[in-house]
């Protein structure tokens, strides 16, 4: 497929800004005390005990903070993803304890594009860090 180099990099760039901004709303914009509490609400019962709350969503908005970024820029492509993958697993499971599943709007789009970016060959990924530090090694 001719331009799959230019395919991968808006793909990256849009997954990385998506996960990115993500994180930093939860972590700067509504704070994840507040995060917290949309899902310790007794109406909405999660499977997650209230003790591993605050940890899992801390954790899950640094992630896509920081692998956003990675993936916005290119650095360590695929531990990136995976973390990500899981992340989303945690989104995923998260949220179908609280509101029906197929309500994904803003999940969907996330995970299609995670999954085109296991899908395509580190090769074409041209444009990114772990190519120029490929280079430069």
């Amino acid at each position: 497929m001719e331009n799959l180099d230019i395919v991968t990099l808006m793909l990256r760039l849009v997954t990385g800004s998506l996960f990115f901004f993500q994180g930093y709303d939860k972590i700067f914009r509504i704070k994840i005390s507040n995060v917290v509490r949309t899902f310790d609400d007794p109406m909405n019962p999660t499977i997650w005990p209230k003790s591993l709350l605050k940890p899992l969503i801390t954790i899950s908005s640094y992630a896509e903070l920081i692998g956003g970024l990675f993936l916005f820029i290119g650095l360590l492509k695929f531990p990136t993803l995976a973390i990500l993958s899981v992340d989303l697993l945690f989104v995923a499971i998260s949220f179908s304890s609280i509101k029906a599943m197929w309500d994904m709007q803003h999940y969907f789009p996330r995970f299609i594009f995670v999954l085109m970016l296991w899908a395509i060959p580190f090769s074409v990924d041209v444009y990114s860090v772990d190519r120029l530090i490929e280079k430069i090694i």
